[in-house]
């Protein structure tokens, strides 16, 4: 068992023997190391903010305030992400650094390829400039970029001319005041990038899309290009 799985594990057994105690001593043979690892793990643990204290006296040992924590939570990559996504949108809100320090715990804690992906995933929503307020996208193209499917989409171009295109998603771009879909255009065949607002309508095929290797300087948005952030 390596280090966060022994912290995930204490965590638990201190749960499971609340409002009870565990001495370091029956700890350290449940985890098969030394009273001296054991007292460490539970620094490490009650630094990090966790609710443990020590009980006095010869039959004295560790308890967790269960009251105060929550049990497993089985999170997807997607919903991690969105957790992610949440805190980088207002950084001004009261609350943020404690949430910053939850996302590291929950990541802490994930098994590897959930943590992969919810990592891989992140790359693919940027935030540029994103305020309260930003209309959200359609949930067919959140399902997209999460499953990495193509899409089908109604697009209403600047000029108001209708058009039918396959994309290829990529990532979510939020920029104030909008948020767009990029990705690889089939009826282009080049990179663009979609202003949600003028997607009227979009279905999400079987087809996995592939993977391309797409710079993000190609991004043509007039919000990024105008403030400097990418250039065309």
């Amino acid at each position: 068992m390596n280090r966060t799985d022994r912290l995930y594990a204490l965590v638990e057994e201190l749960r499971a023997a609340a409002p009870g105690h565990r001495s370091t001593t029956w700890l350290a043979e449940r985890f098969e190391v030394s009273s001296r690892t054991i007292e460490r793990d539970l620094s490490a643990l009650q630094q990090s903010g966790v609710p443990i204290y020590a009980t006095p006296g010869r039959r004295g040992g560790y308890a967790i305030d269960a009251q105060h924590t929550l049990p497993p939570l089985n999170l997807s990559a997607a919903e991690v992400a969105a957790v992610a996504t949440a805190l980088a949108v207002d950084s001004s809100t009261p609350f943020t650094h404690a949430g910053r320090s939850a996302l590291q715990k929950i990541l802490a804690v994930l098994h590897e390829v959930d943590a992969d992906g919810a990592h891989e995933l992140a790359a693919r929503i940027r935030l540029y400039d994103v305020r309260p307020g930003v209309p959200r996208p359609p949930a067919v193209v959140e399902h997209a970029i999460v499953q990495r499917r193509v899409l089908q989409i109604e697009y209403v171009d600047k000029q108001g001319e209708p058009t039918e295109r396959e994309v290829e998603p990529v990532a979510v771009l939020g920029v104030h005041p909008n948020w767009y879909l990029w990705g690889w255009c089939r009826l282009r065949e080049a990179p663009r990038a979609f202003r949600l607002d003028r997607i009227h309508g979009a279905v999400m095929h079987d087809e996995v899309a592939p993977d391309r290797e797409m710079d993000p300087a190609a991004v043509e948005i007039p919000e990024l290009i105008g403030r400097g952030i990418l250039g065309s």
